[in-house]
């Protein structure tokens, strides 16, 4: 049998994050005595003092520091169960919210949006188009359910669903195409750049060769291409979304010597698949399917030659 309950425990951590028992009793709406009553219970049951005055003070002791990871651990787990416990009560879940990077092919998405509709009418979509680590971002801030990302979610499951290819590409009467010959590296870096930000608010990550003197930069890769279009620039950008502009020769691959063509795999991610209703595993399922269906690019390219 436990000697120790999970509401001790919570309130072991409680006194921790909030830096005292007074802090922690106003921060669990409970009165101070109540708040010292459970840890002392708990230190009781454990045979160990988990805190130690220092002055006005409280801090951990050795053993409190251990316990504090364990105990962290632990009233994670207890979350999830109830989270688990919640889905399974509420069946079908009534929103599915996905940050999706904008480099996946929108035919893709939008077909496995289209199938999922069908079978879960009601359900609400909420789709958030991210740049790097802008997706991984709102899963840790739990803003999303799923996410599709260029990066492995450090902390949950995470699977490689496709490769997005890119080539490099500018307007016909750019300066570069103009040259008639195979380019370098540094024939690139006189002329403008045109880069997608990362969405991300906490760090920013940069992807790719960023080697031009002049670099322009833009929150979405529509927004380069309509640049890139206008003959403002060259980029890498996804053949999947360029393809009408390669056939009709509104962009043209540039001749690089290396590195012309590129590859980024993104990744399906989520935190806790058990947490997952029915809805969220059949879009999951639906994404699985369509990324098998994806087409090379080399019909693509061989209409820009």
């Amino acid at each position: 049998m436990l000697k120790a309950t999970l509401e001790q425990w919570r309130m072991f951590k409680a006194v921790v994050d909030a830096g005292g028992f007074n802090q922690a009793a106003q921060h669990v709406h409970k009165s101070q005595s109540t708040v010292h009553h459970a840890v002392h219970k708990l230190e009781d049951a454990l045979g160990v003092a988990l805190f130690e005055n220092d002055g006005r003070k409280v801090k951990l002791t050795d053993a409190g520091a251990l316990m504090l990871r364990r105990a962290t651990f632990l009233l994670e787990e207890a979350h999830k169960m109830e989270a688990v416990a919640a889905s399974l009560q509420h069946g079908v879940e009534t929103q599915l919210r996905v940050a999706v990077d904008i480099i996946l092919p929108a035919e893709m998405l939008y077909r496995a949006l289209s199938e999922v509709s069908l079978q879960y009418p009601l359900l609400r979509i909420e789709i958030m188009e991210t740049v790097l680590s802008g997706a991984n971002d709102l899963m840790q801030q739990g803003k999303v359910d799923i996410a599709i990302s260029p990066f492995p979610l450090s902390n949950g499951f995470s699977e490689e669903l496709c490769e997005i290819d890119f080539i490099l590409v500018a307007h016909p009467e750019h300066p570069l195409h103009q040259l008639d010959r195979t380019l370098s590296a540094e024939d690139l870096k006189s002329h403008r750049q045109i880069v997608v930000r990362d969405s991300s608010s906490e760090k920013r990550a940069d992807a790719g060769w960023l080697g031009a003197e002049q670099r322009w930069t833009v929150s979405h890769t529509r927004t380069s291409i309509d640049m890139i279009e206008r003959g403002l620039g060259f980029a890498w950008l996804p053949v999947a979304m360029i393809q009408n502009s390669l056939k009709m020769n509104i962009l043209a691959p540039l001749p690089l010597a290396t590195g012309s063509q590129r590859k980024a795999l993104l990744n399906l991610s989520f935190e806790d698949g058990d947490r997952l209703g029915p809805a969220a595993r059949a879009f999951i399922g639906e994404l699985r399917f369509q990324s098998m269906q994806l087409p090379g690019t080399a019909t693509v390219l061989s209409h820009s030659d």
